[in-house]
């Protein structure tokens, strides 16, 4: 597999390497000729600095393409976090002492594929790349009392690297390509007392699991040889007190919850919804470029630039569908009906992310939504549109009303229907996710697939009733299970002795009342 170099512009890569090629964001974005039957793994040497940006789109295409891209889009985030930007400085400590430089208090280190250009400090650079995997880094040092103390971690771009160094950036790169890629290694851990936190926030407007089904999964834990915790937004600094996390709040990659979710998967926690499948299932420009790959039918999409606005109505017609590709609850999505309002709203979306999604209408009375867990269906139901709108959320005067929900057995759901579901979520992991599809006769389209979908009492489990939360809970005692029998001691909780006074104050049942305000339908989205 050859190595596609991929720059802001192709001027700022001048250099020729065997094994090698070259092509700039806009290009790998837009033109077919990368998203087909190319071989390559993508090195994103773009700037990444804004969320939703170009670099930050070419390594989110690259992954859903196959191209193995570097960084990966959780390592973009992870440079974000201030907890494994620490995690990162405990494992380099040892090297930083080492630093010589008595000009200031201040010190950068620029690292190029895992290389200092200034010969000082090359296992240092080589640490930094391994943990980070960014290509082109720069990092900055404070002294203090205690030695060198990493400050910050920044991806940079090829347009930033120093002229006087080129050419030690041609020798490192032409290293990298010839087969040097300096994996990370693994990392784990092991615990004995399973302990299940489920993470929801009683203040949210939008709830993905109500007071009643928040208290099935606490009651229903001890069936499956665990015990469940509720717990809140202010509680996320003692995660370390449990075995696994399963995440009832806002998943947003934006959100506190993201980084939370990197921490327990760093500590080797099972949670859910795990990083890779926010990542992948928040951002419809990679689920179109995934199904697309796949064969998986959906409606007809166009990823939409400044550039070809003026294309989507001939192509789509209307009315059609503009998206922003992390949007949810049906936010940052409009039904477009002539050329001025596509005019309008392009512009206004065009400030969240440097690409959207348009898609072509298809009018339904419902959605399918297929609740899909570890690779399996679990639940199937029908979301209504809400009364008097073409989408099951409709918000208006600061209103916000739902459609109905009606559950169904998976053996009465069209087969077209699950399969298609379980193709899509096969593609993105094994987490829990919930599928929109709209069918028409024998044939049915993908719309979306959602983590952290709405498991609510009286809604989902209609039909399944407490075997719902036993199956989902089930799951989790099976991850932790493996986990205590592989990993290594120190997983979880820092230390296993507890006393039931020092973690969370509050009582289940007290955090069940103060859960039962508010909308309970949660992250169900449609066109």
């Amino acid at each position: 597999m050859s190595i596609l170099f991929v720059v802001d512009r192709t001027s700022h890569w001048p250099f020729e390497i065997p094994g090698s090629s070259v092509a700039s964001a806009r290009a790998y974005l837009t033109e077919p000729a990368y998203a087909n039957h190319l071989r390559a793994r993508v090195v994103n040497l773009c700037r990444v600095n804004r969320y939703q940006g170009r670099g930050y789109y070419v390594s989110l295409l690259a992954e859903a393409r196959g191209h193995e891209p570097l960084p990966s889009v959780k390592a973009l985030g992870d440079l974000q976090s201030d907890e494994l930007r620490q995690a990162i400085a405990d494992k380099v400590a040892e090297l930083t002492r080492g630093i010589q430089h008595e000009e200031s208090d201040r010190f950068e280190l620029d690292a190029y594929f895992g290389r200092d250009p200034s010969g000082a400090h090359g296992p240092l650079a080589q640490q930094l790349f391994d943990a980070s995997q960014a290509p082109l880094l720069r990092a900055q040092f404070r002294r203090s009392d205690d030695g060198w103390q990493l400050e910050k971690l920044t991806p940079i771009s090829a347009d930033d690297v120093q002229t006087r160094h080129r050419e030690f950036l041609l020798s490192a790169a032409t290293e990298f390509v010839t087969g040097d890629n300096r994996a990370p290694a693994a990392t784990g851990g092991s615990r004995r007392t399973p302990v299940l936190a489920i993470l929801h926030d009683p203040a949210a407007e939008d709830k993905c699991s109500n007071e009643g089904a928040l208290r099935k999964f606490v009651e229903i834990a001890p069936r499956v040889g665990i015990e469940a915790r509720l717990i809140e937004p202010g509680d996320v600094d003692r995660i370390e007190e449990f075995d696994a996390l399963f995440i009832r709040a806002d998943p947003s990659v934006d959100n506190y919850t993201y980084p939370l979710a990197r921490k327990c998967e760093s500590l080797g926690m099972p949670v859910i919804d795990d990083p890779e499948s926010v990542l992948r299932c928040s951002n419809k420009v990679y689920l179109d470029e995934l199904l697309t790959q796949h064969g998986i039918p959906k409606p007809k999409t166009l990823k939409v630039h400044k550039g070809n606005v003026g294309e989507l109505i001939p192509a789509l017609g209307l009315p059609l569908v503009l998206k922003v590709p992390d949007g949810a609850f049906g936010l940052g999505v409009v039904k477009i009906e002539s050329e001025e309002d596509l005019q309008k709203h392009a512009k206004e979306l065009f400030a969240r992310s440097e690409l959207l999604v348009a898609q072509e209408w298809l009018p339904t009375e419902f959605d399918w939504r297929i609740g899909v867990f570890d690779g399996r269906p679990l639940f199937a139901a029908q979301y209504m549109m809400a009364p008097g709108h073409w989408q099951v959320h409709k918000r208006e005067d600061g209103q916000h009303t739902e459609g109905d929900t009606i559950a169904f057995s998976i053996g009465e759901v069209p087969e077209v229907v699950v399969e298609t579901a379980l193709r899509a979520c096969n593609l993105i992991g094994r987490g829990l996710y919930g599928v929109d599809l709209k069918q028409s006769g024998e044939k049915c389209w993908l719309i979306e697939v959602n983590v952290n979908p709405n498991i609510d009492a009286g809604n989902e489990d209609q039909i399944l009733g407490d075997a719902i939360y036993r199956e989902i809970l089930g799951v989790f005692a099976r991850r932790m299970r493996a986990k205590r029998k592989t990993a290594a001691p120190g997983y979880g909780r820092t230390a296993y002795t507890r006393n039931p006074e020092a973690t969370l104050s509050e009582t289940n049942d007290e955090r069940l009342a103060a859960a039962a305000s508010g909308s309970s339908k949660g992250t169900r989205s449609s066109l």
